[in-house]
């Protein structure tokens, strides 16, 4: 179940691949690969050097296009 976390600290690793630090300490890195397949918002992630760009917002990553990820979402893989 997700506490309402939002994320506090993100670090890009390699390819689509950031590690995602929250608020109570959960962390873990995060393969967003699947998402810049499936839907339209994502497409300029493609771009590796534009991906790198993310930033924290409203408690979740981030992109300047508008895409982002629901924190709870993040939350669930951090915490798999």
């Amino acid at each position: 179940m997700w506490n309402l976390n939002e994320v506090i600290k993100i670090e890009y690793k390699n390819r689509y691949v950031f590690h995602i630090e929250f608020d109570d300490g959960e962390n873990s890195e995060v393969d967003f690969e699947e998402y810049i397949q499936k839907w339209p918002i994502f497409e300029p992630l493609r771009d590796i050097n534009f991906f790198k760009k993310a930033v924290i917002a409203g408690g979740t990553i981030c992109w300047s296009n508008g895409a982002d990820i629901a924190p709870e979402t993040l939350y669930e893989k951090v915490t798999k």
